[in-house]
């Protein structure tokens, strides 16, 4: 069986945990923020375990990691 392909947008934005699991970090915190409270900025700021669903098919795109 030859050699998969790792989707290499999926590897730079997902991170593997000790337990396997996947953390990524949260959208909405790259421009637009002077109208966002400093509250939010803050828990945007926070990595976040990819839930269960999700996860299944970012395995699939990445073996590897």
């Amino acid at each position: 069986m030859p050699k998969l392909k790792t989707s290499r947008a999926a590897a730079k934005r997902f991170k593997k945990t000790g337990t396997g699991k996947l953390v990524r970090n949260k959208a909405y915190k790259s421009h637009i923020l002077t109208k966002k409270s400093t509250k939010r900025k803050r828990n945007l700021r926070k990595d976040i375990v990819t839930d269960a669903t999700n996860a299944q098919v970012m395995k699939k795109i990445l073996p590897y990691l």
